[in-house]
């Protein structure tokens, strides 16, 4: 498990442990984090999933790949942060990581 907290535009937070192996997409929606749709199920195939991830650990997960850049054309109030929750597998590595869910998806 990895701890991971999701952070509403409104500041509220929800710490969740989620299983290894799971996206923050699936951790997300199974915890009814609201904000995180995924609308496609996990296909990369829309951006209801979109997070900004922290700073801090851009560098400690995997490169996002062109699918995924793709897919975030289309997301509202896209940073240089934003991802695809879907996209991001959970390691035992990524306990402590912070997402923000984007106050467009609210």
């Amino acid at each position: 498990m990895a701890k991971i907290t999701y952070v509403e535009h409104t500041g509220k937070e929800h710490v969740i442990d989620v299983p290894v192996g799971w996206s923050l997409m699936e951790g997300a929606v199974k915890n009814r984090v609201p904000g995180i749709d995924a609308d496609c199920g996990g296909g990369c195939a829309c951006a209801t999933c979109h997070v900004y991830v922290d700073g801090a650990w851009l560098e400690k997960i995997p490169a996002s790949e062109y699918m995924e850049r793709a897919m975030l054309d289309f997301a509202q109030g896209r940073e240089k942060t934003s991802r695809l929750s879907c996209q991001i597998k959970v390691t035992a590595d990524m306990d402590g990581m912070v997402v923000r869910v984007p106050k467009t998806q609210h």
